[in-house]
């Protein structure tokens, strides 16, 4: 089976994960942090700002690829793709150190949710036959 929806949003969310791990790459570089965030706050925040991506990023494709394999529609495959992107853009802007509470956080993590919410649905009434 040759995939062609998921590499789309794959290759999309690649390029967000490489800015954000270049940003904590930069910063552990300009304070010679080789390990942790050595009490660094805006390290520490770039490092979740990339783990967060990486966990979300990563649960989706695999939940995208497995819906793509078993003939999900593709409607269904772009509207998870494309939550998972604006997820994956507005989430880092809305991590704040000061407000556990601002709008894109919420963006992005609502975003993820609905998407695998959406993909959920569809392994389900594959594998149910529905």
């Amino acid at each position: 089976m040759i995939f062609t929806i998921t590499p789309i949003y794959a290759l999309a969310a690649s390029l967000i994960y490489m800015v954000l791990w270049m940003r904590v790459t930069s910063k552990r570089s300009a304070l010679g942090q080789s390990i942790g965030d050595g009490g660094d706050t805006d390290l520490l925040l770039r490092i979740r700002q990339h783990g967060n991506c990486a966990e979300w990023t990563s649960f989706l494709l695999i939940l995208m690829i497995l819906a793509e394999g078993m003939g999900a529609p593709a409607l269904y495959l772009h509207i998870s793709g494309v939550l998972l992107l604006i997820g994956r853009i507005a989430h880092p802007f809305g991590l704040k150190k000061d407000n556990a509470s601002h709008i894109l956080r919420y963006v992005g993590n609502g975003t993820n949710m609905l998407a695998t919410l959406n993909l959920v649905i569809c392994l389900g009434v594959n594998i149910l036959g529905f």
